[in-house]
């Protein structure tokens, strides 16, 4: 597993995505192709992210449907 890979996708989907909720796939697949191009850049392999998460287009959806889960009203 990898904390390095995990730690990027985390900090990478809180300063990226879109303030529009969306479940439109391909805008998520695009998403999804952003961070692990970004992801390249910066050193970290594919797989540093996928042993961890799976799909990266999953965990971006997620996050998508659930943007406002942890607001207080």
């Amino acid at each position: 597993m990898s904390t390095r890979g995990i730690n990027f996708l985390d900090k990478w989907v809180a300063d990226h995505l879109p303030d529009a909720i969306t479940d439109d796939p391909v805008a998520i697949s695009d998403l999804a192709d952003e961070v692990m191009e970004a992801a390249d850049s910066a050193g970290i392999g594919v797989d540093e992210i996928t042993e961890e998460v799976g799909s990266v287009f999953e965990v971006i959806l997620d996050a998508m449907q659930h943007r406002d889960a942890g607001l207080a009203d």
